[in-house]
């Protein structure tokens, strides 16, 4: 039977691309754009074309796997799911009995879908106060600077004519950024033509369109943050009315900022002082103007410093809650996330966690470096078992082989997932998990965009894999109690809207549900925050131990030497989500081998040709990569493809990774105040030649 199913991508990426499935006899036979997609209008990228080829993958994990050999040896059985379920029981039972509940993690990378707030759910009930994930170095260090500051997380408003965008380390064109297509964007553009101002050490697409491109030297956004903000205050280019009656500590912050004149802040940045207080000048009197910001701020120390500057720049216009500026957008009428969750199971969960009095208050997910600490030093207390889905720490947190060598000092370790990857290969229990196309499943449920979606199941998935919702069900009724889970995962849905007056099916219909955008609210109720105003100066920042206006803080290991001449950076892929899909055919023709992007006076400076393999060290480590050279990329940078690995050679394999991931490169001993975060970014490197067998680097 022939038939064409409407759903979302969701699990290349945060998601909201519209898809039209084409079935014929249970059997995917086409995948193309939904042109009345909500969020998409009609785009799509590679990564959601090779759904098909991921479904029928015959290297797909079909059977829960049981380790038989030497931790890592590649030595597996398979079993069935009653086994499989029993033997996750007894490992985390074994556990808690012996150290307590909290001696049990819970891992899981971007949230893509339910699980994420289903294994938070299933941590509160078993009492765990530990979910870990790489969040400090991804979203939540805009969101929780969000919080603290305005009360709430800024999004770009393009629902509404704007004056200016200033684009500030997100790619939209070739990723998305948790939940903002890249036409949404686009289509603002050409609407209204506002001029477009791009912060970015690339030449991306959209740094290629721009009116001014400001090629920040990485690691020093706050830096030319806080330069903008020195001009537009110099010059008296704010809202005064909306600065004097809505905002606490502008003369903190001015005062902060008094030494970041343009030619300080253009020196430490290293782009053009004409351009910096050009760009300053526009945003700054631009009424509205948004701010699209992304990842990119986000990998260094400085993280919540300087996304707190980028909200102070949108302050100072009166441009937050403003139509076309950045607005908070409510969450659809559904269940709490508080209530689905079970928080009400573990009221203390903020005291017990591992990162306690580590990180600023109301950050929940467990840094993965205090994780890893708390392995291997038993600091603040021990860890001994984990259980991961939607995640490879080995690829995907600081320090890849310190990452390795601490899961292997874990008692027990299960692991759900797709093809079997380098953290699933160090497994003692592994569980074959569908893709998003195998499921019923809701996108953006918990996130702070405003919106969800349905995403239907199109096909059945291989084999005896099962939803992360089925099996986070299964482990929750066995390891806690019947009554906190659904024994259906239909009913489940159906729950969760009922609220909002609808079934999944009827979600399922209308494709999307939309919460409210408040525009000018702090009008009648003032700020969420504890002065009801944006604190451009946190009020309580002696409590949380952080300098009350955001504060430069150079690293001072961050200087390049004659050892390591350059600075590294990362970027991702516009074909592979992270580490993500690494086996499929379709985005190995289009990216063949791991790249490091380097300008053509870097690659003459360091006797490197274009095409050709060479070495790229830190004092971390050094991997195997082959270089393209490009002026896309600034001199003096070195731009590493993230998430790189060679399924090929086994995932079992060191090898598999240790040549190739970035976060080889990368370290967990400096971690930031206010997240624990690592430093990813502005790291001095060095390059060279490495002749050799031309396909060492890739794949195979």
């Amino acid at each position: 039977m022939k038939r064409t199913i409407g759903t979302h991508c969701g699990r290349m990426d945060h998601g909201g691309c519209g898809l039209l499935v084409d079935v014929d006899d249970g059997r995917i036979t086409g995948i193309r754009p939904d042109p009345a997609g909500p969020l998409s209008h009609g785009h799509i990228c590679p990564k959601a074309l090779a759904l098909k080829e991921l479904h029928e993958h015959p290297d797909r994990l079909k059977r829960p796997l049981v380790r038989v050999g030497d931790r890592g040896s590649g030595q597996w059985r398979e079993i069935g799911w009653d086994e499989a379920l029993d033997r996750a029981v007894d490992g985390f039972n074994r556990i808690r009995d012996r150290y307590g509940a909290r001696a049990v993690a819970f891992c899981q990378g971007a949230p893509k879908g339910l699980e994420h707030f289903l294994l938070i759910r299933l941590a509160n009930t078993f009492g765990s106060p530990n979910v870990v994930g790489p969040q400090n170095v991804c979203h939540m260090p805009r969101e929780m600077a969000g919080i603290h500051t305005c009360g709430f997380y800024p999004i770009a408003d393009y629902d509404h004519p704007t004056a200016a965008v200033l684009v500030w380390g997100s790619n939209l064109t070739a990723t998305n950024e948790e939940g903002v297509i890249n036409v949404r964007l686009l289509d603002r553009l050409k609407a209204d033509d506002p001029p477009l101002i791009v912060v970015d050490p690339r030449k991306t697409d959209l740094a290629r369109r721009a009116h001014i491109w400001l090629p920040v030297r990485p690691g020093t956004d706050l830096a030319l943050a806080l330069g903008m903000i020195h001009v537009v205050i110099r010059e008296e280019l704010f809202d005064r009315a909306f600065v004097d009656t809505y905002t606490h500590g502008f003369d903190e912050l001015s005062r902060a900022v008094a030494d970041f004149g343009p030619e300080r802040a253009a020196g430490l940045a290293d782009v053009p002082v004409d351009d910096l207080v050009r760009a300053a000048r526009l945003f700054g009197k631009a009424r509205p103007g948004m701010i699209q910001w992304g990842n990119g701020i986000e990998q260094d120390d400085n993280n919540f410093d300087t996304a707190r500057a980028l909200i102070a720049l949108m302050a100072l216009g009166g441009n937050l809650e403003a139509p076309g500026g950045n607005v908070a957008a409510s969450a659809p009428p559904v269940v709490r996330l508080g209530d689905f969750v079970r928080g009400d199971r573990l009221p203390d969960r903020a005291k017990a966690m591992i990162s306690a009095g580590r990180v600023v208050p109301g950050f929940v997910v467990v840094p993965p470096e205090l994780f890893k600490k708390a392995v291997k030093e038993s600091d603040p207390y021990p860890v001994r078992g984990a259980y991961v889905h939607v995640s490879n720490p080995v690829l995907a947190w600081s320090d890849s082989r310190d990452t390795w060598e601490t899961l292997q000092k874990l008692d027990f370790l299960a692991v759900a997932e797709t093809f079997l990857s380098p953290t699933a290969a160090l497994a003692d229990l592994v569980l074959p998990a569908a893709t998003q196309l195998e499921c019923d499943d809701l996108g953006h449920f918990g996130l702070a965009h405003g919106f969800l979606l349905a995403r239907p199941k199109v096909v059945d998935p291989p084999g005896d894999a099962r939803p992360l919702s089925w099996i986070l069900n299964q482990l929750g009724r066995r390891l806690t109690s019947h009554d906190l889970w659904w024994d259906n995962e239909g009913r489940m849905l159906d729950d969760l809207l009922a609220p909002a007056g609808l079934t999944y099916a009827n979600l399922a219909q209308k494709g999307i549900l939309r919460g409210r955008v408040r525009y000018h609210g702090y009008r009648d109720k003032g700020f969420k925050t504890p002065t009801g105003k944006v604190e451009l100066a946190l009020s309580k920042a002696d409590k949380m131990g952080l300098a009350p206006a955001p504060r430069w803080n150079p690293p001072a290991d961050a200087a390049p030497s004659d050892a390591f001449p350059w600075l590294l950076t990362g970027h991702k892929s516009r074909n592979y989500f992270c580490s993500d899909h690494r086996w499929l055919e379709a985005p190995r023709k289009r990216e063949p081998d791991p790249l490091v992007l380097v300008h053509p006076h870097t690659a003459l400076q360091a006797g490197v040709t274009d095409g050709e393999w060479v070495r790229v060290e830190t004092e971390s480590g050094g991997i195997r990569v082959k270089v393209r050279v490009t002026d896309d990329v600034r001199p003096g940078v070195l731009s590493v493809v993230h998430g790189w690995w060679r399924p090929g050679i086994g995932a079992h394999q060191l090898e598999s990774f240790m040549e190739t991931s970035l976060n080889v490169l990368t370290s967990g001993d400096r971690l930031g105040p206010a997240l624990a975060t690592p430093r990813l970014r502005a790291i001095p490197a060095r390059l060279s030649p490495s002749p050799g067998e031309s396909d060492q680097g890739g794949n195979r």
